[in-house]
């Protein structure tokens, strides 16, 4: 599906999920590079939604390597999180007096974008390829973390 082309390792930066964070990382860069170095709390901010922003594409990559269901939807809910939050930081600039909002718009609209691609991304994981997690959060549907384990029957 993602194949790089010298071997048949997969390579997560050919994923359309990918290179839209590429593109947020790009964007946030160039907003924090408009932060004034006298406004301890904008570059503070802007440290944090740097932090976002990359977890847009490590968390990605982190997920295709880690293959199984519970590590995949992990890391799904890692980006979401740092996708919302991401957002929510730009209301932080304008209230600690960030004047180039018009950055704003451009990061809101590639990260909707990035949205309906990780719709997409999720919607792609194979649910039958997992192990229970025993803590409860990211088993695939219909699985509990009180199950028996299959792979506890084979004998």
């Amino acid at each position: 599906m993602y194949e790089d082309d010298d071997d048949d390792i997969p390579n997560p930066e050919k994923l359309p999920i990918y290179q839209k964070g590429k593109e947020i990382m790009d964007i946030t860069d160039r907003l924090i590079e408009l932060i004034p170095e006298d406004k301890e709390e904008l570059k503070l901010t802007g440290q944090w939604m740097r932090s976002d922003a990359m977890n847009l594409m490590v968390k990605v990559a982190g997920a295709e390597g880690g293959d199984l269901y519970d590590i995949r939807m992990e890391n799904a809910a890692i980006i979401r999180k740092s996708a919302r939050d991401l957002v929510v930081q730009t209301h932080s600039l304008k209230q600690f007096g960030f004047k180039e909002t018009y950055y704003f718009d451009l990061l809101r609209e590639a990260v909707e974008e990035y949205r309906l691609l990780f719709i997409e991304w999720v919607n792609s994981f194979d649910k039958w390829n997992y192990v229970i997690d025993r803590w409860g959060l990211f088993n695939p549907p219909g699985v509990g973390p009180f199950d028996e384990d299959p792979d506890d029957l084979i004998q």
